[in-house]
């Protein structure tokens, strides 16, 4: 009995220790910050960064393929729900051979902010240069480096797909590395702030008086061109948090766009996508991503 306690014991250490954190912004290069000590508000649930990380998940280098994914969580822009929305994704990608990194990023309702709306943009666009400029030291490519988002992290995933403007101000060699992710996976994503918007998010986002030609700036399906990566969407029909109306807007700029991609609506499941899904028509996205992911490998 001792010995099965003390190989579990180093079994959780190992799987811990496996995760490593990285601190992606070039020390006192981050922009847009007051610099305010960071807040906790419950367990698994962050309220407030001080810096944004990101969480490295690996798998064994001799099952490591070149791809690699930035995982986005959710929460409504006022929290990140990092746990099962993204953790457990982030180790499913492991067992694909896919490198995992979950970006934990400044929500727009922290009040170390300058501009609300462009932090979490500038740290995405952030994190995936650092992949990117990274990239060998995990063996991996930098040119199959993905996002992928639930929720409002979906829309976060929509907005570095879409926006090829530069937000992080970094200079000298990272100003020549790419912004734009290679592929993008979405979750129940927010994509329209307006008619279909789930209000917390875009509150959150963009404050609670928000002008038309804001909403209009920030609906994600607005942006959509014939530059946006190949992208797969999952949602459930019964989602009365995010409509699945927000994945079928942007599906039908996609295909307006010749983008390629595709979608997949589920009839139930609520406003909720995990890797512990026993549905047994649910449990399928992950089949379905996996050999999507397969499509579009290099």
């Amino acid at each position: 009995m001792k010995k099965i306690f003390f190989l579990l014991i180093i079994f959780l250490f190992s799987e811990f220790s496996a995760q490593e954190k990285l601190m992606f912004w070039p020390k006192g290069e981050m922009p847009n910050s007051k610099i305010l000590a960071s807040k906790t508000k419950k367990k698994k649930i962050l309220a407030e960064l001080k810096e944004p990380e990101l969480f490295a998940f690996l798998p064994p280098i001799k099952e490591r393929k070149q791809m690699s994914v930035i995982i986005i969580p959710g929460g409504g822009y006022s929290k990140l729900t990092y746990d099962e929305g993204a953790f457990q994704i982030a180790k499913w990608m492991n067992t694909q051979g896919i490198s995992a990194f979950v970006l934990n990023y400044r929500l727009p309702t922290s009040t170390d902010l300058i501009q609300r709306e462009i932090a979490p943009l500038q740290d995405i666009q952030a994190a995936i240069k650092y992949i990117r400029k990274s990239s060998a030291q995990w063996g991996i490519s930098p040119d199959q480096v993905g996002v992928v988002g639930t929720s409002a992290g979906g829309h976060l995933a929509t907005m570095a797909s879409n926006i090829s403007k530069d937000y992080t101000e970094l200079k000298g060699d990272w100003e020549n590395i790419s912004l734009i992710p290679d592929f993008a996976i979405l979750f129940c994503p927010v994509i329209d702030l307006g008619e279909y918007a789930h209000k917390g998010s875009r509150d959150s986002l963009l404050g609670e008086n928000a002008s038309p030609e804001k909403i209009k700036e920030y609906s994600m399906q607005n942006l959509v061109t014939d530059k946006t990566p190949p992208t797969i969407l999952f949602h459930n029909q019964d989602d009365t948090a995010v409509p699945p109306m927000n994945s079928i807007l942007y599906f039908k700029a996609m295909t307006k766009n010749k983008v390629k991609g595709a979608m997949f609506i589920f009839p139930k499941g609520g406003h909720r996508f995990f890797v512990t899904d026993k549905d047994p028509l649910n449990e399928n996205w992950k089949k379905l991503c996996a050999d999507w992911l397969f499509t579009i490998s290099k």
